[in-house]
């Protein structure tokens, strides 16, 4: 069983935190489908962002689920109070982002702009390190390969990092230069497992149980992590968890997609009220009905009912618009 600390993982699969896509309602349906693990939405550290809506909201838990927070930062003591902040409100995992490659991230020096400063990244660790002590909650790292595919430095790193007392770390197989472009590189991850003895997540261009297997076999790494083919479709991470422990795994047809859809919309106007419970849910809605990635579902369909739910201005014409979809399908 792998572990992060004291801390049990129920499969090898873990949810990437994507921000503006793992939210609460999509990680209360992928846990209750089955992902293994789960990491919120990245927050930023800065101090007067603590208290806003959405950091509350990035930050909330799911019932039953290991509490993971994302955090990430520039400065040393906004690090060590946003750890703090996150342990006082449950968090058992507090997240360090040195992957994102968002441009707006990076020229703030934050997220993967840190991988070429490595000193200035193992200070920012430390700091929520220290923050941590104390409590039952671990530090965990998200990151890259390296700064570009000419420094790839992230074996040195990774053996920094867990010296300093990490005790997991998530490695994205392409560098901050390669943003998502191109093809994901696993053997700079596969000299990092080598060299580490704390949990290791492999996490790029994995779709399918075929990809994770081949990412496992080449890399040795103890998981997966998978992000952007989960977008619509949380119940991937269990259909590639399952596949994995040599399970069959039914995949879900377009009414059982379309039943989780409105799960999943309940649960986004519900936690984020009306308003903008039906504007985050048009990209979800998106997402799903034009998931393409496994297998082409009735295309046709998908596209109207994109376009009628996207065009819909409340939460109730999105429910009744979805319901009937699902009649018709059931007709």
């Amino acid at each position: 069983m792998l572990t992060l600390g004291p801390h049990r993982l129920r499969n090898l699969v873990a949810l990437a935190p994507m921000a503006g896509v793992t939210d609460v309602p999509f990680r209360q349906l992928a846990w209750r489908l089955g992902v293994g693990y789960m990491v919120g939405e990245m927050t930023g550290s800065r101090p007067e962002l603590a208290q806003t809506r959405k950091t509350l909201l990035r930050r909330e838990a799911v019932a039953g689920a290991l509490h993971a927070v994302q955090i990430a930062g520039t400065e040393e003591l906004w690090i060590a109070d946003a750890t703090r902040q996150a342990i006082e409100q449950g968090a058992a995992v507090v997240d360090i982002n040195f992957g994102c490659p968002a441009k707006k991230v990076c020229r703030k020096a934050a997220g993967s702009a840190l991988m070429a400063q490595p000193q200035r990244l193992l200070e920012l660790t430390k700091s929520a390190l220290d923050a941590a002590e104390g409590s039952d909650a671990v530090v965990t790292v998200k990151m890259r390969t390296g700064p570009d595919p000419q420094n790839r430095n992230a074996v040195d790193l990774a053996l920094r990092l867990q010296d300093a007392g990490i005790q997991g770390l998530a490695i994205h197989g392409r560098t901050r230069a390669d943003k998502f472009n191109g093809f994901a590189e696993f053997d700079t991850i596969a000299q990092v497992v080598a060299e580490l003895d704390i949990a290791v997540f492999a996490n790029g261009d994995i779709a399918t149980p075929d990809d994770a297997r081949r990412v496992l076999a080449h890399t040795n790494a103890d998981a997966v992590m998978i992000g952007r083919a989960a977008l619509g479709a949380p119940w991937l991470p269990t259909w590639v968890a399952q596949e994995l422990a040599g399970r069959d795994y039914k995949l879900p047809d377009f009414s059982q997609r379309l039943e989780w859809l409105m799960e999943q919309l309940l649960a986004t106007h519900s936690f984020y009220g009306e308003q903008q419970g039906v504007r985050i849910a048009r990209k979800h809605i998106q997402w799903t009905l034009r998931h393409q990635t496994l297998e082409l579902l009735e295309p046709l369909d998908c596209e109207h009912l994109a376009r009628s739910l996207v065009r819909a201005d409340s939460a109730s014409e999105q429910i009744d618009l979805l319901s009937q979809a699902f009649e018709q399908r059931a007709a």
